[in-house]
């Protein structure tokens, strides 16, 4: 193995922790669990709070820098132009920011929601309990957890960019912090080990529902070994991936997903209850606009409860520990675009399709409850990761339909592993747009491993509490970016709108004509 790789602090601090935690898991399961529930509480509990002010802040500030005058500012030079195509653009977002997740969600998150509702006076399983499910869902799923993802990978690619510096958080955070050796480190260790811990609950997540599904289909069973195998078959994937570069494998593998992603959605749109699709889209899409303040700083400080902590906080945890992952890929992918571009089109376009997904999946399952009493919400109660294939089994061709959700959850999972190991390598190796194969094969093997000890120590609620835990000190750097990105606008000159340069070159061409005479 390359020595000079382990002289790097980043790499060997951020490994050795990741590999502590993987043995520790391995040994002692079940003390390993409690002592990840204790710290679930403590965060959550003390810090919920936190989370919810923190996201909100970060949308409201993105959204006037788009609007300000400093959103025609480029993403690189001023005559370079975007890299990849918008379809290609987007079907990465959509791989590498949440594919696998919304696959797993689509249908849990609002028939969870249509079984059990979010507010203690709606009486479950009702049209009311349905309307809530799907407004909170869209939620859950929109700009919120993008606003996160989009902050980390403005400042990274202005300074990868534009500035043609390292795309290193400890960079990004240099106007803040300052650039002592000892402080960047910090910062980068901190953002790989939340990565490392994000990616592996996406991974664990994707497993079980990949697992859940083939029992569905072929009555193989859930059992760990099961889900054991699947992880071992995804890190042979997406380690073979790894070593076509981002332009070969993750572009074919995300246009692959976006293209399967969008014969679900089309099969599900016609063969489900089309219109009872669209009105609930349309109608869940105002719910969300309006009740968007709310449910974005919505506690429960006067009766407890812990529904908002178990769902919303949650997500925003999982995001920002995404975020260092997700954010440094979605800037690499987006060189060229304008800040303003880079902003509307991370923010909308993917909680838009993801919305839309939810709508025709989730409002399938919930016209299915409602009209043939056909059980899903129970189903789903007894057991989360068949949630899609038992709303499968409602429509034509089910066994087809169900092998192609496997097919995409896999494809989305080797997608965004393969994103994550490029990401994590480049982290650890000074930022390197080409780290080395060994560094992409030591955090292939470290994602895997944490996700089977998670998986092993306690399923799906060991999995999201360790994103919980990963996240919280992450936060803080998030709001500090907020402020990197202000001092490095502040000294950048604007770019010349058209309009004004029409007008320069009118008054110039005067002029000329005037000096002749």
């Amino acid at each position: 193995m390359d020595k000079n790789l382990w002289k790097n602090p980043v790499f060997s601090i951020s490994a050795a922790i990741i590999m502590i935690l993987v043995i520790i898991g391995a040994i002692a399961p079940v003390k390993f669990g409690e002592i990840a529930g204790r710290l679930f509480n403590f965060t959550t509990v003390n810090f919920g709070w936190f989370y919810l002010l923190a996201v909100f802040i970060l949308i409201i500030f993105l959204i006037g820098l788009a609007f300000s005058k400093y959103g025609g500012i480029r993403l690189g030079g001023e005559e370079e132009r975007p890299e990849f195509s918008f379809f290609t653009w987007i079907g990465m977002l959509f791989s590498a920011g949440f594919g696998a997740g919304l696959v797993f969600w689509g249908v849990a998150e609002p028939m969870s929601h249509f079984f059990s509702t979010p507010f203690a006076g709606v009486e479950p399983q009702t049209e009311e309990a349905a309307r809530i499910a799907m407004g909170y869902s869209f939620f859950h799923w929109g700009i919120s957890q993008w606003s996160v993802f989009a902050i980390v990978g403005l400042v990274i690619a202005f300074l990868q960019f534009r500035k043609n510096k390292n795309g290193l958080v400890s960079t990004a955070l240099e106007p803040v912090v300052g650039d002592k050796p000892i402080v960047k480190s910090s910062i980068d260790t901190l953002s790989v080990i939340a990565t490392v811990m994000g990616i592996a609950t996406s991974l664990g997540l994707g497993v079980l529902q990949m697992a859940g599904g083939l029992h569905s289909v072929w009555g193989t069973g859930n059992s760990f070994m099961i889900q054991l195998i699947i992880i071992f078959i995804i890190f042979v994937a997406y380690m073979l991936s790894s070593t076509t570069g981002l332009d070969k494998g993750i572009r074919f593998l995300s246009n692959l997903n976006l293209g399967l992603a969008i014969l679900l959605l089309l099969f599900v749109l016609i063969t489900g209850p089309t219109v009872m699709i669209l009105e609930s889209f349309t109608l869940a899409i105002g719910d969300y606009f309006a009740n968007f303040i709310q449910y974005s700083l919505r506690m429960q400080p006067y009766k407890g409860g812990t529904w908002v902590r178990d769902w919303t906080i949650f997500y925003w945890a999982w995001a920002i520990a995404w975020s260092p992952y997700v954010g440094a890929f979605v800037a690499r992918v987006s060189r060229g675009r304008t800040i303003r571009e880079y902003i509307m089109g991370v923010m909308i376009i993917p909680p838009l399709i993801a919305c839309l997904w939810i709508a025709a999946f989730g409002g399938t399952a919930l016209w299915n409850d409602l009209n043939t009493q056909a059980g899903i919400a129970e189903a789903v109660n007894a057991d989360i990761t068949t949630a899609l294939f038992t709303t499968f089994n409602q429509l034509p061709l089910s066994t087809l339909m169900s092998i192609l959700a496997i097919l995409l959850i896999f494809t989305f999972l080797v997608t965004s592993a393969d994103s994550a190991t490029y990401i994590l390598s480049s982290m650890t190796t000074s930022g390197s747009l080409h780290p080395p194969q060994v560094a992409k094969f030591v955090w292939g093997f470290l994602m895997s491993a944490i996700a089977t000890v998670l998986l092993y120590a306690g399923g799906l609620e060991a999995l999201q509490t360790a994103s919980l835990i990963a996240a919280l000190p992450f936060t803080v750097l998030l709001l500090m970016l907020t402020l990197a990105i202000v001092k490095l606008l502040k000294h950048e000159p604007l770019p010349i709108r058209k309009a004004d340069l029409s007008r320069f070159r009118r008054l110039e061409k005067a002029a000329n004509k005037k000096n002749k005479t």
